[in-house]
């Protein structure tokens, strides 16, 4: 191996020796209001002080862009990875630090949730289609070993926070349209009056979709609705999609990127494949707070209904095993967490614990047909597969801060998960045979690290844990080896996960955070095959995921500043296995995951205006294990403009952005290891997009 392709591109000695010379010339910071951190499960804690890599990302009410898709304000955190995939059927593409970058749909490997409220299931399945930026304040983003405190499948936490409402808080109407029949219209109700504060957020979105057969459009509400009672803070958290019949163009082969990249595979014609979606979810949460313990229960319940049209050709289901061509999942799901904290004193030093229980369950009626009726393809056939699927969990979870010295601080918690997986078969017919069955996975996850404050403005820490990833449902549908029953043969994944790091905050906003980590799994999940829309997978051995982030904001002169995020990571397989009679070698790239991403914004906001340069980049992707295709590298520039008019009614914004500016053709998203070679799934040429705001009181 060429010892030249792991050599860090940058001088990483000279970013880290950098805040030793700029804290000997500058004053010492005044303090500020501590920011409360959910992400680390310690409460009042500044995140600034905490041994791990968390960034929050404030949602700016006058940036432009539909507001549809979580991925329009996550492109500047590192390590991060979050691929619009110009197919509203499937769900954005979203991994960090390499964890979740073999889904093919949906969000695995990492833990997802919505004020609070879970939108991974307990499994390890996540979605991200409920999520709305519109009613958001901010998301938070974990990454590292204490990650693994979020329990099953948690290679990282995206949470996205909604903004409590105050009395005098705008109310807004927001309209944006842009190419390919694109428009999102939505409206923001924010305030507080009579004992309740109330942020409600309703959208409706559509378009025609950049390429072929991929229209789609959206209804979705969200609302949080608090006030005090008992003594304490009661909150109602309301959440509903609608996503009828999004078209799925698929994905095509490098021949017909090359030839159309705007085009739909053949056959998502020939099968109209389209996916479905309703949700509904209500989540209520107290929580009491005194001097030194705080006491939090949440509980929540949903419905999510989901129906997907697959190309799969009648001759694979004249196989009497074979689910069928339509999927259609329907069933219930809910949870209770409660927690409860206490802030001392351990040796006259400050100590903050935290301590719960949390419990989840998922419900789901499984059903499968044929997507045939004669010769007429696209349409609902007989029934294939039948079968009630369950999947619960219950974790117990403690965690400690404790800072021993003036200058150090430990963070150590320690969380145990069970997951209990049942399903029943209902169909049971001829030469199909019974394949209910059932599977316990449980695994203790310690993690544990040390920050040192260097000067008032420097922090370095050190962390150290441990993780575990079970199967999700999806994964557990189908045997690799194509014999009947579940594939509940295939085990947990477990992870070691080592990280150090650096942060810098200066007093004039100038920020350095630099980040080295490395996560070994073993019984590392994979895909096995995945054709026709049905994925199989398999436990593959030993894996590693090293590397480095960087993350630098520096304000140049009065309102401009400049914010650079540089990711280079390194996903191997360290153990070789077979695939497809094709052996994979031990030190082969894990496919789905670019070797380096960049971010940087220059961002300029004169009086009333506000204008914006970006640039993003990718390294080339691998689409499957041998490795024998990738998706080029890519690098794109994306120009942005705003002005804000104050009314006597209220204020008007009028917002411009045009993406891709150079016109480069690339590949926006990967889809890993497609057994029919259609790996890719081109990102879009230049486009312009324009909105108004209207905000009044």
């Amino acid at each position: 191996m060429n010892p030249a392709a792991h050599r860090l591109p940058l001088p990483l000695s000279v970013l880290l020796m950098s805040p030793l010379v700029a804290a000997a010339e500058e004053p010492a910071p005044t303090a500020l209001p501590v920011v409360q951190v959910q992400a680390a499960r310690v409460p009042g804690i500044d995140p600034f002080a905490l041994p791990a890599s968390l960034d929050t990302v404030w949602i700016d009410a006058s940036r432009p862009g539909a507001g549809v898709q979580l991925s329009e304000a996550l492109a500047g955190v590192p390590g991060l990875l979050a691929r619009d995939r110009q197919n509203f059927a499937q769900d954005t593409q979203l991994s960090i630090r390499g964890f979740g970058a073999r889904s093919t749909f949906g969000v695995r490997g990492v833990r997802v949730l919505i004020d609070g409220v879970p939108a991974t299931m307990p499994d390890g399945q996540g979605q991200l289609s409920h999520a709305s930026l519109l009613g958001a304040e901010r998301i938070d983003v974990l990454r590292g070993p204490f990650s693994a405190l979020y329990g099953n499948s948690s290679g990282g936490v995206l949470q996205v926070w909604s903004a409590q409402g105050h009395a005098g808080d705008p109310w807004r109407l927001r309209v944006n349209a842009g190419a390919d029949n694109t428009l999102s219209v939505g409206v923001q109700l924010k305030g507080a009056g009579r004992g309740l504060d109330y942020n409600i957020a309703a959208n409706h979105f559509r378009t025609d979709g950049w390429r072929d057969h991929s229209r789609a459009r959206r209804e979705s509400l969200n609302a949080r609705i608090g006030g005090e009672l008992g003594g304490g803070r009661l909150e109602l958290l309301l959440n509903a999609l609608d996503a009828p019949d999004a078209q799925d163009p698929l994905g095509l082969t490098r021949a017909q990127v090359a030839a159309d990249p705007r085009q739909a595979t053949a056959v998502a014609h020939q099968y109209n494949t389209r996916k479905s979606v309703r949700q509904q979810q209500a989540g209520l949460r107290w929580t009491r707070e005194t001097d030194t313990q705080r006491w939090q229960l949440m509980g929540y319940a949903g419905q999510r209904a989901v129906t997907q049209y697959l190309p799969i050709p009648p001759t694979a289901q004249a196989n009497p095993l074979h689910a069928g061509g339509v999927i259609d999942l329907e069933g219930g799901y809910g949870g209770l967490d409660a927690r409860w904290g206490w802030h001392g004193e351990l040796g006259g030093r400050p100590l903050d614990v935290v301590a719960g229980l949390s419990a989840d369950r998922q419900r789901q009626h499984r059903t499968g047909y044929e997507n045939f009726i004669g010769s007429t393809l696209g349409v609902r056939g007989r029934l294939r597969r039948d079968q009630i699927d369950t999947v619960q969990n219950v974790d117990q979870f403690a965690q400690a801060w404790w800072q021993w010295s003036p200058r150090w601080s430990l963070l150590a918690g320690v969380r145990h998960s069970a997951v209990r997986f049942a399903s029943d078969d209902r169909y049971i017919v001829g030469a199909n045979p019974d394949d209910s069955g059932r599977r316990r996975y449980q695994a203790t996850t310690p993690v544990a690290g040390i920050s040192f404050e260097a000067s008032p403005q420097w922090r370095l820490h050190a962390a150290v844990g441990r993780g575990f990833e079970t199967p999700t449902f999806n994964e557990l549908g189908y045997r690799a080896d194509g014999r009947a029953g579940l594939a509940l043969d295939l085990a947990a994944a477990r992870s070691r996960s080592l990280e150090v790091g650096s942060k810098w905050h200066a007093q004039d906003g100038t920020q350095l955070d630099v980040s080295l980590f490395r996560a070994d799994t073993d019984n590392e999940l994979a895909v096995a095959s995945n054709i026709g829309g049905r994925s199989t997978y398999r436990n593959i051995g030993r894996t590693r995921r090293q590397g480095v982030e960087l993350q630098y904001r520096q304000p140049l002169v009065e309102q401009l500043e400049l914010q650079l995020a540089w990711t280079w990571l390194q996903a191997q397989v360290r153990a070789p296995y077979l695939t497809s009679n094709t052996w994979v070698a031990a030190g082969s790239r894990l496919p789905g995951v670019p070797r380096q991403q960049a971010f940087a914004r220059l961002q300029w906001t004169p009086a009333d205006w506000q204008w914006a340069l970006e640039a993003t980049a990718s390294s080339d992707t691998v689409v499957n294990d041998v490795a024998t295709e990738r998706a080029p590298g890519f690098a794109l520039l994306h120009l942005e403009g705003g002005r804000r008019w104050t009314l006597p009614g209220g204020e008007l914004r009028a917002f411009a952005r045009l993406e891709n500016v150079l016109d480069q053709a690339y590949i926006g998203s990967v889809i890993v290891n497609d057994g029919n070679g259609r790996y890719y799934e081109p990102g879009p040429g230049r486009r312009a997009s324009v909105g108004l705001q209207w905000s009044w009181r």
